[in-house]
């Protein structure tokens, strides 16, 4: 007893301010528990500058999350709500800063409105420096039919006319599976949201495909995933810097456009194109634009980006470029066709390709295929003009899934890009949910060190180059590089 009593005494003579460090370490759960050690702790509760209150930490403990049933949901909404209500009422109205205020909770009865008023009185009586709403759905998005959507919409549109204090205050906003019977209902959002800096919709979607044009002040980020909105201008975001627009199957062309974006650096694009989408040209999407950071995903599928030759234009639109991901590409087909960003892009310094093929997540069957649409060839051809083109910014190398066929591409960078310092050849990326699948095809990738010094000398014989050749497997692979695998 001796021992813990030392122990104890030990925490308790801490100062203040580093037990408050400490707390804000904890979601607000475990923070609001140590309240019954003493009246002290009831005292550091009410100074924590981070109050993340999120409905999935209240899961029951009989209850696996994935299996929480609509009754589950309900309990754990509730206990959001008196997370919110209890750790907002401890606190002296302006006499500590509130750093980050975070709820996230699910649209069901009366518990959104209850968080939304919460948080509004809040905002009136306590300095918050951010805010954020994460507004969920009992139905994940495969799951939710054409009325779920619907009802959801009217849901959502019922806690934001109620709740406008709340939402007026928001720094980050992040909505799923809604529809909106109105079209001006997402204009009405970038209006009340006047201290938005990040804006994300999953699976959203208006009644009319109207234009939807989007001018904001304070946005610095804006996610687009598997929405319907009509084309999307980007009209006037002054301090817009991140984009991610994922998913127009829906559309024949790229809906999506930029107006004035001055401080924008990094574009994520993700589409599963079929046969009848159009290819998407660069040059004239970001005509007038810094962009730094370009990650583009395929899904497998066709490959929608279309190659250009280096002409005035694309130049100066890829000048700026430092980083470029090309995501997702299938297998099989021939790379040469991402030379042309090279050659674009003198100042590029790093480029990573992951190409795969991925049974879980793609239409394997013939006769689906041929229903949906789906692309017979998914690969691109095209010709360099300048095939014996240096590129003297280039550093870093990254393939994930190479194979032995791309060994002739990864000379012709190499050859290319003079200053090159890394390569960085990654196997076959692991999927629990492929494991059990027969491989479509086997890979070659060398699987030894014999076999790898022997595939070293292929790639370099011939080739003055001072750069690292490394073969890794998916279970080395770097932080830095893992952050490049589009999910």
């Amino acid at each position: 007893m001796g021992k813990k009593g030392s122990r104890d005494d030990r925490l308790s003579a801490l100062p203040d301010d580093i037990l408050v460090n400490i707390l804000d370490r904890l979601n607000v759960r475990e923070a609001a528990r140590t309240s019954i050690l003493s009246k002290r702790w009831i005292r550091l509760s009410s100074k924590l500058s981070h109050l993340i209150i999120n409905a999935k930490e209240f899961v029951p403990e009989s209850v696996s999350n994935p299996n929480a049933s609509v009754d589950d949901l309900v309990q754990m909404n509730a206990a959001a709500v008196e997370g919110t209500k209890g750790m907002l009422a401890r606190r002296v109205p302006g006499e500590y800063t509130i750093r980050l205020l975070s709820t996230t909770f699910y649209l069901r009865d009366v518990v959104p409105t209850s968080i939304g008023h919460a948080v509004g009185n809040a905002m009136a009586t306590h300095k918050i420096e951010k805010a954020e709403f994460t507004v969920l759905t009992e139905k994940e998005r495969l799951q939710c039919t054409f009325d779920d959507i619907v009802n959801y919409g009217a849901q959502f549109l019922s806690l934001f006319n109620e709740c406008q204090v709340a939402f007026s205050g928001l720094t980050r906003l992040y909505l799923e599976n809604l529809k909106f019977a109105e079209s001006d209902v997402v204009s009405n959002i970038l209006v009340t949201c006047k201290q938005l800096k990040y804006l994300g919709f999953l699976n959203c979607a208006t009644e009319c495909w109207l234009t939807f044009n989007v001018e904001h002040a304070q946005l610095s980020e804006i996610s687009f995933e598997d929405c319907r909105f009509g084309k999307v201008e980007l009209k006037w975001l002054p301090r817009l810097t991140r984009i991610n627009f994922a998913f127009w199957m829906a559309y024949k062309d790229l809906p999506l456009s930029f107006g004035h974006v001055p401080l924008l650096e990094a574009v994520t694009l993700v589409n599963l194109a079929l046969s009848w989408h159009e290819m998407v040209e660069l040059s004239t999407l970001l005509f007038e634009t810094s962009v730094r950071e370009l990650h583009l995903g395929f899904r497998y599928e066709k490959i929608w980006l279309q190659p250009e030759c280096l002409t005035r234009r694309l130049a100066y639109v890829f000048r700026p470029l430092r980083i470029v991901n090309l995501h997702s590409i299938p297998e099989g087909y021939d790379l040469t066709w991402t030379i042309f960003i090279l050659e674009a892009a003198p100042l590029l310094e790093e480029f990573c390709i992951m190409v795969m093929d991925h049974p879980c997540e793609m239409k394997m069957d013939e006769e689906e295929r041929r229903q949906g649409l789906y692309s017979e060839k998914k690969g691109v051809e095209w010709k360099s003009p300048t095939s014996n083109f240096k590129h003297h910014h280039l550093t870093k190398l990254i393939i994930f899934c190479f194979e032995s066929y791309m060994v002739s591409y990864v000379r012709r960078v190499m050859k290319a890009a003079v200053n090159l310092n890394n390569v960085y050849l990654y196997d076959r990326l692991g999927c629990r949910m492929c494991r059990h699948r027969k491989p479509l095809k086997p890979t070659t990738f060398p699987p030894s060190k014999k076999h790898r010094c022997s595939m070293r000398n292929l790639l370099t014989q011939d080739i003055q180059s001072r750069a690292r050749i490394q073969f890794l497997s998916c279970a080395e692979i770097r932080a830095d590089h893992a952050r490049m695998l589009l999910n």
